[in-house]
């Protein structure tokens, strides 16, 4: 980030721009590829379906996905893998790192602490003030607010003749 930083300066120099803007702007998610992901990368409106794990510079699990619960098999492939999360529903950095990923990509990602939660992290947490996080990230899936609810009548229709029928899942 460092070197980075000065070839732009000092390319900014060169085509007589000052490198002051440079340094008062916050910086960015950085987003390293471990495993490149094939296809589109979802929008700002989409919801999400990732693995995560969420730690401290000094390398403190702060936060991670759950595992995945049991689910029928009769819609077992209607729910995709990993936790579902809304883009709307995260720190900026981590939705702006998710603009950026595949379905089925890995990444390790950095944060900010100008783009997580700066000076005032969630009550209770473990995360100190400013202070800047790294995330683990498998992008299993993503889909439209509209897709996820056709997903869901799908999922309810099915429940709902399951429990008709006193099949799996039919059973409180």
């Amino acid at each position: 980030t460092t070197l980075f930083r000065s070839r732009l300066v000092a390319a900014g120099h060169a085509l007589g721009v000052g490198g002051a803007w440079l340094y008062a702007r916050p910086d960015s998610v950085d987003v390293d590829v471990i495993t490149a992901g094939e296809g589109p990368s979802p929008q700002a409106e989409d919801v999400v379906f990732v693995e995560y794990v969420g730690k401290l510079e000094d390398g403190t699990v702060f936060d991670q996905s759950p595992p995945r619960p049991e689910i029928p098999a009769q819609i077992a492939d209607l729910i995709p893998e990993g936790a579902y999360l809304e883009m709307g529903g995260v720190v900026p950095g981590f939705r702006d790192a998710l603009l950026q990923m595949q379905k089925g990509g890995h990444y390790t990602v950095t944060i900010p602490a100008e783009l997580a939660y700066g000076a005032n992290p969630p009550a209770g947490s473990p995360i100190p003030a400013n202070a800047d996080l790294t995330f683990d990230i498998t992008l299993h899936d993503f889909m439209t607010q509209e897709q996820l609810a056709e997903r869901a009548a799908q999922i309810n229709a099915i429940m709902t003749q399951l429990q008709a029928e006193g099949g799996e899942g039919g059973e409180a």
